[in-house]
């Protein structure tokens, strides 16, 4: 049994904002979100941990218009997500 989370495990996005991400057989992914994961692989595979924060960052000011400070916040726990620990 797959663990279930409140949170993308690749970006931090809160899955309950996201339909999530899908696996290789069509099923939701219950780790990843849909800007991050779909059939089964990660949309952007190259990225690196500090491009992942600062594209976070990017769409908090620009789409939901959060200041910058906050975004900081917000995105300081991304290097704990199961993606980037291993």
């Amino acid at each position: 049994m797959s663990e279930t989370y409140k949170n993308c495990q690749s970006c931090g996005m809160p899955l309950s904002k996201n339909p999530g991400g899908t696996e290789a057989n069509g099923s939701k992914s219950t780790m990843y979100c849909s800007h991050c994961y779909q059939n089964g692989k990660f949309t952007l595979p190259d990225i690196t941990l500090p491009q992942m924060q600062e594209r976070v960052k990017k769409m908090m000011k620009e789409e939901m218009h959060i200041p910058g400070f906050l975004s900081f916040f917000f995105t300081r726990n991304i290097p704990k997500l199961k993606r980037w620990v291993g």
